[in-house]
Protein backbone atom coordinates (compact mmCIF):
# COMPACT_ATOMS: atom_id res chain seq x y z
CA UNK A 1 0.00 0.00 0.00
CA UNK A 2 1.23 3.43 -0.91
CA UNK A 3 -0.45 6.69 0.09
CA UNK A 4 -0.80 8.95 -2.93
CA UNK A 5 0.23 12.58 -3.19
CA UNK A 6 -3.45 13.47 -2.93
CA UNK A 7 -3.72 11.75 0.46
CA UNK A 8 -0.49 13.24 1.79
CA UNK A 9 -1.41 16.75 0.66
CA UNK A 10 -4.94 16.46 2.08
CA UNK A 11 -3.47 15.53 5.43
CA UNK A 12 -1.02 18.45 5.29
CA UNK A 13 -3.85 20.82 4.39
CA UNK A 14 -6.03 19.60 7.26
CA UNK A 15 -3.09 19.86 9.67
CA UNK A 16 -2.41 23.41 8.48
CA UNK A 17 -6.05 24.34 9.11
CA UNK A 18 -5.85 22.76 12.57
CA UNK A 19 -2.68 24.65 13.48
CA UNK A 20 -4.11 27.95 12.23
CA UNK A 21 -7.72 27.43 13.34
CA UNK A 22 -7.65 30.50 15.59
CA UNK A 23 -7.10 32.64 12.46
CA UNK A 24 -10.64 31.94 11.21
CA UNK A 25 -11.14 31.08 7.56
CA UNK A 26 -7.85 30.47 5.76
CA UNK A 27 -7.30 31.28 2.09
CA UNK A 28 -6.17 28.34 -0.03
CA UNK A 29 -3.27 30.47 -1.26
CA UNK A 30 -1.98 30.81 2.31
CA UNK A 31 -2.14 27.05 2.88
CA UNK A 32 -0.44 26.42 -0.47
CA UNK A 33 2.35 28.88 0.36
CA UNK A 34 2.98 27.51 3.86
CA UNK A 35 2.86 23.88 2.74
CA UNK A 36 4.70 24.47 -0.55
CA UNK A 37 1.90 22.75 -2.46
CA UNK A 38 0.41 23.97 -5.72
CA UNK A 39 -2.83 25.88 -5.14
CA UNK A 40 -4.24 24.13 -8.22
CA UNK A 41 -3.53 20.77 -6.62
CA UNK A 42 -5.28 21.81 -3.41
CA UNK A 43 -8.25 22.96 -5.49
CA UNK A 44 -8.62 19.35 -6.64
CA UNK A 45 -8.54 18.04 -3.06
CA UNK A 46 -10.99 20.53 -1.53
CA UNK A 47 -14.13 19.07 -3.20
CA UNK A 48 -13.37 15.64 -1.71
CA UNK A 49 -12.97 17.11 1.77
CA UNK A 50 -16.06 19.31 1.34
CA UNK A 51 -18.21 16.41 0.16
CA UNK A 52 -17.20 14.46 3.28
CA UNK A 53 -18.14 17.47 5.48
CA UNK A 54 -14.60 17.82 6.78
CA UNK A 55 -14.39 21.52 5.87
CA UNK A 56 -16.40 24.70 6.24
CA UNK A 57 -16.23 27.16 3.36
CA UNK A 58 -16.72 30.91 3.37
CA UNK A 59 -16.79 32.88 0.12
CA UNK A 60 -15.97 36.51 -0.35
CA UNK A 61 -13.44 39.01 0.91
CA UNK A 62 -12.53 37.15 4.10
CA UNK A 63 -13.31 33.77 2.61
CA UNK A 64 -11.43 30.56 2.82
CA UNK A 65 -11.56 27.23 4.60
CA UNK A 66 -11.81 26.04 8.18
CA UNK A 67 -12.25 22.72 9.90
CA UNK A 68 -15.89 21.77 10.43
CA UNK A 69 -15.12 20.33 13.88
CA UNK A 70 -12.39 20.33 16.49
CA UNK A 71 -9.03 18.75 15.54
CA UNK A 72 -9.41 15.96 18.10
CA UNK A 73 -12.53 14.79 16.23
CA UNK A 74 -10.62 13.92 13.01
CA UNK A 75 -8.47 10.85 12.56
CA UNK A 76 -5.73 10.43 10.02
CA UNK A 77 -7.52 7.28 8.85
CA UNK A 78 -10.72 9.20 8.14
CA UNK A 79 -8.90 11.84 6.09
CA UNK A 80 -6.92 9.28 4.11
CA UNK A 81 -10.03 7.17 3.37
CA UNK A 82 -11.72 10.27 1.90
CA UNK A 83 -8.84 10.82 -0.51
CA UNK A 84 -7.55 7.28 -1.06
CA UNK A 85 -10.82 5.35 -1.07
CA UNK A 86 -9.66 2.61 1.26
CA UNK A 87 -6.42 1.54 2.85
CA UNK A 88 -6.42 -2.12 1.82
CA UNK A 89 -3.00 -3.68 1.31
CA UNK A 90 -4.48 -6.20 -1.20
CA UNK A 91 -7.43 -5.99 -3.58
CA UNK A 92 -9.31 -8.98 -2.14
CA UNK A 93 -10.03 -6.98 1.04
CA UNK A 94 -11.55 -3.97 -0.74
CA UNK A 95 -15.14 -5.06 -0.24
CA UNK A 96 -17.04 -6.25 2.84
CA UNK A 97 -17.43 -9.71 1.29
CA UNK A 98 -14.24 -11.28 -0.04
CA UNK A 99 -15.29 -12.75 -3.39
CA UNK A 100 -11.95 -14.34 -4.19
CA UNK A 101 -12.59 -17.99 -5.07
CA UNK A 102 -9.48 -18.94 -3.08
CA UNK A 103 -10.42 -17.02 0.10
CA UNK A 104 -11.46 -20.10 2.08
CA UNK A 105 -8.16 -21.88 1.38
CA UNK A 106 -5.78 -18.92 1.10
CA UNK A 107 -2.89 -19.31 3.52
CA UNK A 108 -1.79 -15.69 3.04
CA UNK A 109 -5.19 -14.07 3.71
CA UNK A 110 -4.75 -13.91 7.51
CA UNK A 111 -1.50 -11.98 7.01
CA UNK A 112 -3.20 -9.38 4.80
CA UNK A 113 -6.17 -9.15 7.16
CA UNK A 114 -3.81 -8.58 10.09
CA UNK A 115 -1.90 -5.91 8.18
CA UNK A 116 -5.15 -4.21 7.16
CA UNK A 117 -6.34 -4.19 10.77
CA UNK A 118 -2.99 -2.81 12.01
CA UNK A 119 -3.04 -0.04 9.40
CA UNK A 120 -6.60 0.99 10.25
CA UNK A 121 -6.12 0.71 14.01
CA UNK A 122 -3.00 2.86 13.91
CA UNK A 123 -4.31 5.54 11.54
CA UNK A 124 -7.62 5.70 13.41
CA UNK A 125 -5.74 6.21 16.69
CA UNK A 126 -3.95 9.37 15.50
CA UNK A 127 -5.99 12.58 15.51
CA UNK A 128 -5.26 15.94 13.95
CA UNK A 129 -4.86 17.25 17.51
CA UNK A 130 -2.16 14.63 18.12
CA UNK A 131 -0.37 15.91 15.03
CA UNK A 132 -0.78 19.55 16.13
CA UNK A 133 0.71 18.64 19.50
CA UNK A 134 3.54 16.78 17.83
CA UNK A 135 4.34 19.69 15.51
CA UNK A 136 4.31 22.29 18.30
CA UNK A 137 6.35 20.10 20.66
CA UNK A 138 8.81 19.10 17.93
CA UNK A 139 8.37 15.42 18.70
CA UNK A 140 7.59 12.37 16.66
CA UNK A 141 4.36 10.42 16.77
CA UNK A 142 4.74 6.69 16.99
CA UNK A 143 2.93 3.63 18.29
Amino acid sequence: MKISTKGRYALRMMLDLAIHRSDGYIALKDIADRQEISKKYLEQIVPLLNKADLLRTNRGYQGGYALSREPDKYTVGEILRVTEGNLCPVSCLQYPVNECPRASECATLPVWEGLYKAINDYLDSVTLQDMVNMSTEGGDYSI
